[in-house]
């Protein structure tokens, strides 16, 4: 069932987003080659924290981190450890944090110094793909008219669209319905209603789509282990357009 959120629970929403935008606006100012991913994780929770508010991810379901680290081949879920970020690596951090009973939730992903024309191009055009999934987004969209829109642009660009991640509505709890995948066919799927509060989070991989999960039951890799990309805001369907909370 798709929760729509008052003016009041907006406002709440708001709040937490604006944790998860100015963390990841710290860390993408400070990242760098050199660290390791439990270093960024560190420095997530710090800021979260210092925040006033919680991160959600650490706990849920047993996600041993404040955040998700994930480095080239690994599209999510990363958990931070002892791995080192290399000049010319792409890292993809995903985090949620939750202030007054609400959770913010966003994800970017990162080019450590000189990254190859492949990798920039992938970064650029998952952003890209976000923006597209957006247009015309308003009261009475279509729910996969979304998924669509990224799809065509991650395609025509000669990237894949992952399919085993989607998405999400989002509010008291980190995932609500709707899922909200990242392909789908024009003019289907339930119409939004204003109100409703999403997760828009294409994530698009250099080579093929499928994925497999590693021993620690999280990380999701590229089954070829070509680079993925990963870039996510939480938003508002509104109804003449789109809120985005977490920019």
């Amino acid at each position: 069932m798709i929760y729509v959120k008052s003016e009041e629970e907006i406002a709440a929403l708001r709040t937490a987003c604006a944790v998860v935008r100015d963390c990841l606006k710290f860390v993408g100012e400070r990242i760098r080659a050199g660290m390791t991913t439990k270093e960024v994780d560190d420095m997530v929770h710090g800021f979260i924290k210092a925040s006033g508010a919680i991160p959600s991810c650490l706990g849920y379901c047993g996600y041993p981190a404040a955040t998700c680290v994930s480095v080239n081949e690994v599209v999510v879920h990363g958990i931070p450890g002892d791995r080192v970020i290399k000049e010319g690596d792409i890292v993809s951090v995903d985090l949620c944090a939750e202030k007054n009973g609400f959770i913010g939730d966003a994800a970017r992903t990162f080019c450590i110094g000189e990254v190859s024309p492949e990798r920039k191009k992938l970064v650029k055009v998952t952003e890209e793909c976000f923006f597209k999934g957006i247009e015309g987004l308003k009261e009475g969209t279509r729910l996969y008219d979304i998924g669509y829109r990224v799809q065509k642009h991650a395609e025509e660009n000669g990237f894949s669209v992952i399919r085993a991640y989607t998405g999400h509505g989002i509010g008291r709890e980190m995932h609500e319905d709707p899922s909200v995948p990242n392909f789908g066919r024009k003019g289907t799927g339930v119409r939004l209603q204003a109100g409703t509060v999403l997760c828009i989070e294409p994530m698009i991989a250099e080579g093929d789509f499928r994925v497999e999960v590693l021993s620690d039951n999280w990380t999701a890799v590229t089954r070829d282990r070509k680079s993925a990309a990963h870039y996510e805001n939480t938003v508002v369907v509104r109804e003449d357009g789109v809120e985005i909370l977490t920019l």
